[in-house]
């Protein structure tokens, strides 16, 4: 079965799904707060660097309103020599601070060794500051008096660093998050739908014909419970319908046998009484033949009963399946000779494991067959070898065939591909039902494949011993 029409995958898949995407969502929600708390915390140190730049520039800046020009501008201390040799230039982190000066009345430009070349003056209004951001460099800059710019920049690439690293951490994150729901949601879901398999693995072993299996209640709870006791019941009505189908057919038959065998002696000593007509004698022949094939009914009813009741289980013995076979071939031979069919063998020692006398039954039914349903001058051909750990037979003939619609009830009881035929012969429609329950009943199986007008072939599969 495709893995996507599973019940249990199909849960997986979509429980998989979205929790993908909530860890994904979470995910880039996390990433973007991250990235955000970096810029401002980026931008306030850009800030105080503005200000304490312009501190030591012109003392703290006035207020707009109150705004005064100085009596001088002074540049900024050596900052390799002062207290602030730390304040710009190259970071323990790594980060690179710079400024740059625009004075109205000193040099038009002082900056830091560390700033990058050719940046441009801002544009700002006196008493007014912002921000920028100039591909891989983030700036603030603020105009103290009219004419006179300050500005602080720092590189971006330890901030796209530290989110690269975020990024990593997270995925990791996400991924471990993932594969632990995944396990905790497959462990869910086999343990929710367990009582499914068990359920399927009770009605498939009834099906195959232990009728005594029931479901474990103990394990099953909730909606699936009440569905799997009214399963046991069902199952339990089942068991007992077949066993009393079973019982009474058995005592059906068991019945029969007296009055068919009284029917049958009366016909026999009828045929044998002297001084009776022409009339007399066909008359009891008639009771004769219809006796013989009622009992032969009877025989078949009883032994499917027992089979189907388990009255006399098969007897367990090691035998080489190539000598039943031989000794069926022997048996049918003169059948085949009466009805000009040419049997071909050809048996490889195989050991088996099951009652030798219940095999016999099926190799020489299933020879039956094959040379009924021949034409003259056809073949019938047995096989036996091993293959791994099975015994494998094949009975194939060149007779009429069966055609196709047919093959699915063809070991159904009562069940004739010919009717007419089948009834001139003498049989009632048991033998091939009688050879899948023995087979069966040695845990076996039995495949039938067949083209009309060119023949038909039985394999028969035992586990070998």
């Amino acid at each position: 079965m495709s893995p996507f029409r599973s019940i249990s995958w199909r849960l997986q898949f979509w429980y998989g799904l979205l929790l993908a995407a909530v860890i994904t969502a979470l995910g880039v929600a996390a990433f973007r707060l991250e990235r955000t708390r970096l810029d401002r915390a980026l931008d306030d140190e850009l800030h105080q660097r503005v200000n304490r730049l312009i501190r030591s520039l012109h003392g703290p800046p006035p207020p707009p309103e109150d705004f005064a020009p100085p009596s001088e501008n002074r540049l900024p201390r050596d900052f390799a020599e002062g207290p602030d040799a730390a304040t710009f230039g190259l970071q323990a982190d790594g980060r690179n601070f710079y400024y740059v000066i625009w004075l109205l009345n000193g040099p038009r430009e002082t900056r830091s060794p560390t700033a990058p070349p050719a940046i441009p003056r801002p544009v700002v209004r006196a008493g007014q500051e912002g921000l920028r951001t100039r591909g891989e460099w983030r700036e603030a800059y603020f105009m103290p008096q009219p004419q006179d710019y300050v500005l602080v920049g720092s590189s971006l690439g330890p901030n796209e660093t530290a989110l690269r690293r975020f990024a990593g951490i997270l995925a990791a994150i996400g991924a471990a998050v993932l594969t632990l729901g995944l396990l905790g949601g497959s462990w869910l879901v086999h343990r929710a739908l367990r009582p499914i398999g068990e359920i399927s693995a009770a009605a498939t072993r009834i099906a195959q014909g232990d009728l005594s299996q029931r479901i474990g209640l103990d394990r099953t709870a909730g909606e699936l419970g009440a569905l799997a006791g009214v399963l046991n019941e069902s199952f339990a009505r089942l068991e007992a319908a077949f066993a009393r189908q079973a019982r009474f057919t058995g005592d059906a038959a068991h019945e029969l046998r007296t009055p068919v065998t009284v029917i049958l002696t009366h016909a026999q000593n009828g045929l044998a009484a002297e001084g009776g007509t022409e009339a007399h004698r066909e008359a009891f022949a008639a009771c004769q033949r219809a006796a013989q094939r009622m009992r032969g009914l009877i025989e078949s009813l009883l032994q499917l009963a027992r089979i189907d009741s388990g009255e006399k289980p098969m007897a367990r013995t090691r035998f080489d399946l190539a000598d039943v076979a031989r000794g069926c071939v022997e048996f049918v031979r003169p059948l085949a000779a009466e009805n000009d069919v040419t049997l071909h063998v050809e048996l490889a020692p195989v050991e088996c494991l099951g009652d030798p006398r219940r095999i016999d039954q099926v190799v020489t039914n299933l020879l039956v067959n094959a040379i009924h349903y021949n034409r003259p001058g056809g073949e019938v051909r047995l096989s036996t070898r091993r293959d791994g750990a099975q015994a494998i037979l094949i009975v194939t003939d060149t007779g009429i065939g069966i055609a196709e619609d047919h093959l699915p009830h063809l070991f159904d009881r009562f069940y004739r591909v010919d009717p007419a035929r089948t009834a001139a012969a003498g049989k009632a429609g048991l033998g091939l039902a009688i050879v899948k329950a023995v087979v069966e009943a040695h845990a076996g199986q039995i495949h039938v494949a067949s083209v009309p007008g060119q023949g038909t072939a039985f394999t028969v599969r035992f586990p070998a011993a």
